[in-house]
């Protein structure tokens, strides 16, 4: 860890430092700890759920992929309810703080699940008639295990990230924060993927469970030891019913503009405010004049749902500005999550070994594409960005970094398609068509390694760019809830992609049970032009957007 603190401050920057009470990169042990803890957890509690609720729990195996798909819904849908609550009602430290605590809860009772005989079924052979189905309480025990521990998740993860970039000014110590958490986030998520599984599969699901156990608790005391240094903000209320006034305000106000006389526009308390709104997006600009009748009994005016100020009126700009860029990562998201379900699919089918007696899991090939996310970072945040600004003089902004990560995702998904191509010609060249799904075709799964790890590096580009874009140009009230919505990107783009999957299958027959009959090819083709497409819509956005808060932050360091 203190490598990471070492190679992560730019020599620049330590003078500040002396002179920071709280905040700066003091912090970034303690929040970049907590980080790597409370993700070992998450992953050691779901990496490998489905072959637990088969093999422990006695579940059938479709039931146990819709309750793995469920989990992995709401891990990816929970952090955007964190943020807000982190932005709305209470501070980051202790939203952060409780729900940490909620997921060790919920890792216990998975511990105790799978170790407990009275809360699990009798163990007996996969696929048997005689199996046991899981009781009423144990189920009980089961889904409360699962809810804590997606709660946890929830409240943990991007509220995290918001806070320890919350202990930044500059933009570029704030971008090297984020770097450094989606390393650490993929390099957790890998050792999840490989050590904690093969505990569990090879030792004993009770000690799997049992080292996030652990992992969680370090995480959370980690995080609670460097309170005192820590820049807390406070939340200043749902900044959502800010926004909800501004449209109510604008609405209500639109007639009056022909009849009344306005008094200029309300600031608040601001005194630092703008004098006047932006001329973009004018309608919401009514929201925050003042007329005669806005005025109290003592003469004073104050927001409600008749006047906002003038910053919630940018505020609501800003959101309805960046959404279409928002939106550009959502078939974003959809083609990593086809890709990588369809890679399992295709890793069954094909040889596995490394050597005569070692062979790699399916589940474990997206294994490659973490690890090529974890080190791209790394790469990226200590030379390629230092570099590129060495050369012209002007730091990589967040639009071009998320648009290396759309051509690199482009490459992978050609990629994809041309492993695919290769492994049906050898099916046809060894009379695999028609055989039974079981059938290995003679074509080494490594092949597959090549467009996972181009996914991996587009990744490092385009996930850290979106969260250091949608951080700083989100309004400050809207932090938290602004590194959140890459969750919610993920979430959209899983449930996105199981419903174009059933699509194509159901509309062609490019999808059979049997992928060594279809056409997978087609599909990885199709979805090149998707993510060519979408690429498109990402420059045409790109277009029409303009920096706000990145280039004042930025005009303020300079000077």
């Amino acid at each position: 860890m203190e490598s990471l603190q070492t190679t992560s401050i730019p020599s620049d920057q330590a003078p500040s430092m002396k002179h920071s009470k709280r905040g700066g990169w003091t912090t970034f042990p303690f929040i970049i700890g907590a980080v790597m803890g409370l993700t070992l957890a998450a992953g050691g509690g779901s990496a490998n759920l489905i072959v637990f609720l088969v093999t422990v729990m006695n579940i059938k195996s479709i039931n146990a992929t819709q309750i793995n798909n469920i989990v992995i819904g709401c891990y990816s849908l929970f952090p955007v309810a964190g943020a807000v609550i982190a932005d709305s009602f209470f501070s980051s430290f202790y939203v952060v703080s409780v729900f940490a605590f909620v997921s060790l809860l919920g890792l216990i009772m998975l511990t105790l699940a799978s170790t407990i005989h009275s809360l699990r079924p009798p163990t007996c052979v996969i696929g048997s008639l005689a199996c046991e189905a899981p009781s009423k309480l144990q189920y009980a025990v089961l889904y409360l295990a699962l809810a804590l521990a997606s709660l946890g998740v929830g409240g943990t993860r991007f509220t995290l990230s918001a806070m320890g970039a919350d202990q930044f000014n500059k933009p570029n110590e704030q971008g090297t924060f984020f770097s450094w958490y989606f390393f650490t986030l993929y390099l957790a998520s890998a050792i999840s993927l490989t050590a904690i599984i093969y505990v569990q599969d090879s030792v004993s699901w009770g000690l799997g469970f049992g080292i996030g156990v652990v992992a969680n608790a370090i995480g959370l005391a980690v995080f609670l030891l460097g309170k005192r240094f820590y820049c807390h903000t406070k939340p200043k209320g749902s900044p959502f019913v800010g926004i909800a006034r501004v449209l109510v305000a604008a609405i209500r106000k639109r007639r009056k503009l022909e009849t009344f006389q306005s008094q200029g526009y309300f600031h608040g308390d601001n005194t630092k405010a703008i004098s006047s709104p932006t001329e973009s997006l004018r309608f919401f600009n009514w929201a925050a004049l003042r007329y005669e009748d806005d005025r109290k009994s003592d003469g004073s005016y104050s927001s409600s749902w008749w006047l906002c100020t003038v910053e919630e009126v940018e505020d609501l700009k800003t959101l309805i500005k960046i959404m279409p860029l928002w939106s550009s990562g959502i078939l974003l998201s959809t083609t990593i999550a086809i890709i990588n379900s369809l890679a399992v699919l295709q890793a069954l089918t094909m040889d596995r070994h490394l050597g005569p007696h070692f062979k790699i899991p399916a589940g474990s090939f997206l294994v490659f594409s973490i690890l090529a996310t974890a080190l791209s970072i790394s790469i990226i945040d200590r030379f390629l960005l230092p570099m590129w600004k060495n050369l012209t003089r002007r730091s990589l902004k967040p639009l071009q970094q998320i648009g290396i990560g759309h051509v690199i995702n482009i490459f992978a998904m050609v990629g994809s398609a041309l492993v695919e191509t290769r492994r049906l010609r050898v099916v046809r060249t060894h009379h695999l068509n028609g055989q039974p799904p079981g059938s290995v075709v003679p074509m080494s799964g490594l092949w597959l390694v090549v467009p996972l790890l181009v996914i991996g590096v587009g990744e490092a580009f385009h996930f850290p760019g979106q969260v250091a874009l949608y951080y700083q140009e989100f309004p400050t009230s809207l932090r938290s809830t602004s590194t959140a919505m890459i969750s919610l990107l993920i979430a959209i783009g899983y449930y996105l992609s199981t419903a174009i999957i059933d699509l194509v299958r159901r509309s062609t027959g490019w999808l059979p049970d049997n992928i060594n009959d279809g056409r997978l090819d087609y599909v990885f083709w199709l979805l090149t032009a998707i993510a060519f497409v979408n690429f498109g819509y990402y420059l045409l956005c790109t277009k029409f957007f303009k920096y706000q808060n990145t280039e004042n932050h930025e005009s303020e360091a300079s000077a």
